[in-house]
């Protein structure tokens, strides 16, 4: 059976004050930073996605034409077959939560040029009201220790605004929130893990558990 708890309206919430945040440390940095509609540089590559975005991602194909969701399911299909051949252990489960760091890492390196399933050929995001966390928050240039990077490869230079204590600490929250949802489903369903690649998000199956 799928995640009840959290499986629609709370995580919709979460991605949308994501979406929010977003718009607001963009604005807040002067709109210097690169991403605009066309730009998919971070739409290429396996990343873990949390069962969060699974129930997000799984709503967002319900709401497409035919063709177009069955268009991202063969590529959805096409890339996990792959991924499986070279990952057996895949075909038990796709949950990635006891993979070693280096094995995720070699998943990452080895399948680095492997597009979304939902990327069109004008390098939009079917999917883009549904996309995951991790996809909408992409972009911002992280901070730590008082040191800013790049967030991706088009940020040739970093925006010399720093946000503001406010924004960070709301990025915070975002995180501590996402925590407690995946905390509520972990209770609710102990077998069931908390990641997966993305890939494997775009399958038309409830959520995948642990083995």
């Amino acid at each position: 059976m799928p995640a009840a708890p959290c499986r629609v309206a709370p995580c919709a919430t979460l991605h949308e004050k994501t979406s929010q945040w977003f718009a607001r440390a963009s604005a807040a940095l002067l709109n210097q930073v690169p991403c605009h509609a066309g730009c998919c540089d971070c739409c290429v590559g396996v990343f873990p996605v949390t069962i969060l975005d699974h129930a997000a991602i799984q709503a967002g194909l319900q709401t497409l034409p035919d063709g177009v969701r069955n268009t991202i399911l063969a590529n959805a299909a096409a890339q996990t077959a792959t991924m499986t051949t070279a990952y057996p252990a895949l075909a038990a489960t796709p949950i990635l939560d006891e993979w070693p760091d280096q094995l995720l890492d070699q998943l990452a390196a080895q399948f680095a040029d492997l597009p979304c399933p939902a990327l069109d050929a004008h390098g939009r995001c079917a999917i883009y009201a549904f996309r995951p966390l991790t996809c909408r928050s992409m972009g911002i240039p992280p901070e730590e220790h008082g040191m800013v990077t790049g967030a991706c490869v088009r940020q040739i230079a970093v925006p010399i605004i720093r946000l503001s204590e406010v924004l960070r600490r709301e990025e915070d929250q975002l995180a501590e929130d996402e925590a407690r949802h995946l905390n509520v489903l972990q209770q609710a369903h102990p077998d069931r893990g908390e990641e997966l690649p993305l890939p494997f998000a775009f399958l038309p199956h409830d959520t995948p558990e642990r083995k």
